[in-house]
């Protein structure tokens, strides 16, 4: 039974998911290695350790507020006044209701670090990573989130084991492509809009799941809590800057810091608390190793979902060989999990762990030599910006029609009003 029926109000409940403070203190050589050289350590204090079970029981205030608010008077109008704040401003509600006001003044609000140059250099350097940004993306950071059985259940009580595979990480791919255009994250940008259009899904979800009898929020805590979010949130800036650098496109030490910046403003957006975000790569690999710690092992929705999204590539739209295409894609997708994943993982994922990382050890030292070169050429660079977002962009078409909207949820996810 849920012990945890409104999001909006605050909950002590410890979720059993989270390991005991004995155990996490128990880590590998290298981590004790690396620490002086992170200049912190990367088990948690015992107060730290306390913040962040706890926030395995923490929502989103602001959001979680209005949809309460929301479901306290009339969904449907509350929603429609939703959307046009979200579309047209605040100002042309009519009858706003303060939780829209609060909410909307919270989002809008500039945050004192905020640096717009920053967001573009992030920017620049993202699209001349080309596809590759989608292989690190889909192979390493969504693949393996899949191995975090806790992070799984929200998952799949909104239908993902029964819904089409390719139109989740369309969905997901799209939003991508919304917050890495030029302006995307301006107030009317597009990339603005789809993080607290998600956000606003999210709140959904966490409302409706925390009531249901089969959620267990002695075990789980709460769906789509604080230090799931921004465990998430960290993985596009984090393991995306490692995986391809694995993949031969090596970042300067402020193109890393800007894309760092970049997700750390979308985290703001997407309601992730600031004391959860990070601004460098090295302070990012605590904060997610700590978050790490409150995620249980892979079980058989690790393998579900992992199977699911490795046949992914077979439902593909290509307009020419679309079979040979298909069977192509599978076994190249294959290589680079295998790649950043390793055998073990693999198995866990329930993927054949005798595949061979074969595309990425052609593609790294090829990235290594003309990557480099390009970007070092004024009059090369431009160009590898525009081909590698003409790339990604391409790779959008793959999934249809699918890859054209952000999620919508129909009348039988948790999220439809």
């Amino acid at each position: 039974m849920s012990m945890i029926k409104d999001p909006s109000q605050k909950t002590t409940v410890r979720a059993n998911r989270a390991k005991s403070f004995a155990e996490i203190q128990k880590i590998p050589l290298w981590m004790e290695v690396l620490s002086p050289l992170l200049g912190q350590r990367f088990t948690p204090t015992k107060a730290e350790y306390d913040e962040l079970v706890k926030a395995v029981s923490e929502g989103d205030t602001f959001m979680d507020e209005y949809v309460a608010w929301m479901f306290a008077s009339n969904p449907k109008t509350a929603k429609q006044k939703f959307d046009q704040a979200l579309h047209k401003g605040l100002d042309s509600v009519e009858d706003c209701p303060d939780a829209l006001r609060r909410l909307f003044q919270e989002v809008e609000r500039v945050p004192e670090w905020l640096d717009r140059q920053l967001l573009n250099d992030a920017l620049a350097f993202i699209h001349s990573a080309g596809i590759e940004a989608n292989y690190v993306l889909r192979d390493a950071a969504l693949m393996g989130g899949y191995l975090l059985s806790g992070f799984n259940r929200a998952l799949i009580m909104t239908g993902a084991l029964n819904q089409d595979a390719s139109k989740r990480i369309a969905e997901t791919s799209k939003w991508w492509m919304d917050c890495t255009e030029y302006g995307g994250l301006e107030r009317f940008g597009a990339g603005f809009k789809s993080t607290i259009h998600v956000r606003f899904i999210h709140a959904l979800v966490r409302r409706n799941l925390a009531a249901n009898p089969e959620w267990d929020s002695q075990e789980w805590g709460l769906p789509i809590c604080q230090i799931d979010m921004a465990a998430t949130n960290l993985a596009f800036g984090l393991v995306f800057l490692g995986g391809l650098r694995a993949l031969g496109i090596f970042p300067t030490p402020h193109e890393s810091r800007s894309v760092m910046h970049l997700w750390k403003y979308t985290g703001w957006l997407m309601g992730v608390e600031e004391r959860w975000l990070a601004d460098t790569e090295r302070d990012g690999a605590v904060l997610l190793h700590r978050a790490l710690l409150t995620q249980s092992a892979p079980d058989w929705s690790s393998q579900a979902l992992g199977q699911a999204l490795s046949i992914e590539p077979l439902q593909r739209h290509y307009s020419q060989f679309p079979t040979l295409r298909r069977q192509f894609a599978y076994y190249k997708h294959l290589s680079i999990n295998k790649f950043f994943l390793g055998s073990r993982k693999m198995t866990q994922l329930g993927l054949p762990a005798h595949v061979l990382p074969w595309y990425p050890l052609l593609l790294a030292p090829f990235n290594a030599v003309t990557y480099s070169t390009q970007r070092i050429l004024p009059p090369f660079r431009a160009r590898l910006q525009q081909r590698g977002r003409r790339a990604q962009r391409d790779f959008m078409q793959v999934f249809g029609e699918k890859g054209l909207t952000t999620i919508q949820p129909d009348k039988n996810h948790p999220a439809h009003v």
